[in-house]
């Protein structure tokens, strides 16, 4: 069977994933693809070295040779010469101008080998106000509006955890519909793709993915609170204060509030004036000191370190196993569903 690049030489320089992903899928339809790397590796690669992106890495970058080149030696640039005469397409990504100030841009390549399809590419494009602007996924985020709509409403803007400008540039065809529900839905009746829970209520005949990292509980309360409220020293002399549980909408069903004792879990049913289906209403209530609140305890550190929250019973809140994206065992993955999958695959 023959592939339509097959016989084709590629020159990889690009890095990250904007560049690895064009050159890897020429490489699977049968390119001979020669990655370039400098010395230490590029970016993603060095990123997988602390627990960042190896998974990443290892995918974008299948089906390719690989080399180090040091393009600040002449003896880097010599070499990577020597490759441009016998290639047939260079791919690059660097900001605009840098081959050029490495003395090994496109005028000095094409010069070499007449015949070199040379393809950059860059976030901004290689003229205009943002040239020089770097186009990672974080300034994308912020550059599309995405960090507007993420984190607290009351603090700066938070990145999305994914990396979602790099995934939808990489899939442009792929698209995800969410839905937000608190209830357990059943993803199979529903005919939906995938789920997300926390890793402790995934059914078992579930394949699930860690997406986020261990969440760890809160108990807390205003000072407000607690100046005409004794603080409660154990989970059950909850039973004598005003708290503010969490209902869910459809069911009614109010959650218990989960505690340990030496690894033992147990819970605490406790009652309250209020009850919200949102975690920003409800940490808001704790704040004007309206009672005492059950919260993720990253949500609340901010106002703990500021003192407009005080944690108690930290040593019975319980850390859960986090977020976990969870699909049927039993149904084939779609494509899109994988590749979904790997970029939100969290990594220590």
């Amino acid at each position: 069977m023959s592939y339509p690049f097959e016989g084709i030489t590629v020159i990889d320089l690009s890095q990250i994933y904007n560049g690895p992903y064009a050159t890897y899928l020429m490489a699977l339809g049968g390119a001979t693809v020669i990655k370039i790397e400098p010395p230490g590796g590029e970016p993603l690669r060095r990123r997988g070295v602390v627990g960042g992106a190896a998974l990443p890495f290892a995918m974008l970058n299948g089906c390719k040779a690989s080399i180090v080149l040091d393009l600040k030696t002449e003896a880097g640039k010599d070499a990577l010469k020597g490759l441009v005469r016998k290639a047939d397409v260079l791919v690059e990504n660097f900001a605009p101008g840098v081959m050029d100030r490495l003395g090994v841009g496109y005028d000095t390549l094409r010069q070499i080998n007449p015949n070199l399809i040379y393809a950059a590419s860059s976030g901004y494009g290689s003229d205009g106000p943002y040239r020089n602007y770097p186009a990672m996924d974080l300034t994308i985020q912020a550059m599309g509006g995405v960090m507007h709509i993420t984190g607290f409403p009351d603090r700066p803007p938070v990145k999305a955890g994914p990396a979602m400008a790099d995934f939808f540039a990489c899939h442009p065809d792929i698209r995800v519909d969410m839905i937000i529900d608190d209830n357990l839905t059943d993803i199979v009746a529903e005919r939906i793709d995938a789920g997300i829970r926390f890793g402790d209520i995934v059914e078992k005949d579930m394949i699930a993915v860690r997406i986020g990292p261990d969440i760890r509980m809160a108990v807390v309360g205003a000072p407000s609170y607690f100046a005409d409220h004794p603080v409660p020293r154990t989970p059950r002399e909850l039973s004598g204060h005003r708290c503010i549980n969490y209902r869910r909408v459809r069911s009614g069903w109010v959650y218990a509030w989960d505690f340990e004792d030496k690894g033992r879990p147990f819970q605490v049913r406790v009652e309250g004036p209020l009850a919200f289906n949102n975690g920003d209403l409800i940490r808001e209530a704790a704040l004007a000191g309206h009672g005492i609140a059950y919260v993720y305890d990253d949500e609340v550190a901010a106002d703990v370190s500021a003192g407009r929250l005080t944690r108690i019973l930290e040593k019975w809140c319980p850390t859960f196993p986090g977020y976990y994206l969870y699909h049927p065992s039993r149904r084939q993955t779609p494509p899109a569903l994988a590749a979904l999958i790997a970029a939100l695959h969290y990594r220590r």
